[in-house]
């Protein structure tokens, strides 16, 4: 298939690229600058001109493609929200292309949004619509394009890391450091699941080739650690303390990601494993935050 790839320079997507590539896939990889247009082509995909800013820029990409899969995402995290907004209106004029076809578009979306409630893992399964995470706009999205007859498959991710990025724990490290502490909050029970990036990238190849409309993975390699026990990784790697904070307390010391940080958030991958035979064997998300290098970290 000729596949358009949304954030192909970026975390996740620069390592789809060349799995779609060694299954003989052919990619369009979205590029903002002459920089990234230049490693598309070093990998040797075409390369499209696009923007997040500017939807009607990726929709068309998906024109003359035979799929399509979103992984471009703003990471200003303390415009989360609006930066969710922002996807919404990218899959929206994405879906507006693929309209009334059955060309696979992938999108993506947070583990979180498959909670049966509080407590629970989060299942692929289940869809609450009404979760108080930001990213549930682009699901939303999803099902909106989805009832225009797009055939949308989407991808959940979890906390996604190597030893340099490991989705929204990168910001709290950046937190821990102003601070000179590494907090979590009242207990540290609340727990975050988490996958390796090589892991998660070869899960969305599968998922493309065992794409129907509709469905919904999780790309969830440990289902639930604990928020103490990451901070405590966070710590050590700082060499700063490691004290709870009561909730009163965590909108001062978390700033915009207090309300995230103290989510329940497990989750299970059991259907997509059975359903892909995905078996992740990438690193822990504690194996990586050892080995981080921290002081690169702070530029």
């Amino acid at each position: 298939m000729r596949v358009f790839l949304t954030g192909a320079t970026g975390f996740i997507g620069s390592r789809i690229l060349p799995n779609l590539l060694a299954e003989g896939h052919q990619v369009l990889g979205n590029a903002r600058s002459e920089a990234g247009a230049r490693r598309l082509q070093e990998a040797g995909a075409a390369v499209h001109r696009g923007d997040l800013d500017d939807p009607a820029t990726l929709a068309k990409g998906a024109e003359g493609v035979d799929a399509v899969i979103h992984t471009a995402f703003d990471h200003d995290f303390s415009r989360f929200v609006e930066n969710c907004d922002k996807d919404r209106r990218v899959i929206e004029a994405i879906g507006d292309v693929l309209a009334g076809s059955d060309r696979p578009f992938l999108i993506t979306s947070a583990v979180a949004m498959g909670s049966p409630g509080p407590g629970q893992f989060a299942r692929e399964d289940i869809f609450d619509r009404e979760h108080p995470l930001p990213r549930i706009k682009s699901e939303l999205a999803g099902v909106a394009v989805g009832e225009r007859g797009v055939s949308v498959g989407v991808v959940r991710l979890p906390q996604v890391h190597d030893p340099v990025k490991q989705g929204l724990i990168s910001p709290l490290i950046d937190i821990a450091r102003e601070k000179g502490v590494s907090a979590y909050v009242d207990e540290g029970s609340n727990r975050w699941c988490a996958a390796a990036v090589e892991d998660v990238a070869r899960l969305y190849v599968l998922a493309l080739d065992h794409h129907e409309p509709g469905i919904r993975w999780h790309a969830v390699t440990e289902e639930a650690i604990p928020m103490r026990t990451i901070a405590e990784a966070i710590g050590a790697g700082l060499g700063v303390p490691v004290q709870s904070v009561t909730k009163n307390e965590a909108e001062t010391h978390f700033g915009w990601l207090a309300g995230i940080a103290c989510l329940d958030m497990p989750a299970s991958s059991a259907l997509t494993r059975e359903r892909l035979g995905w078996k992740p064997t990438g690193p822990a998300l504690l194996e990586d935050l050892a080995r981080m290098d921290y002081a690169a970290s702070a530029g």
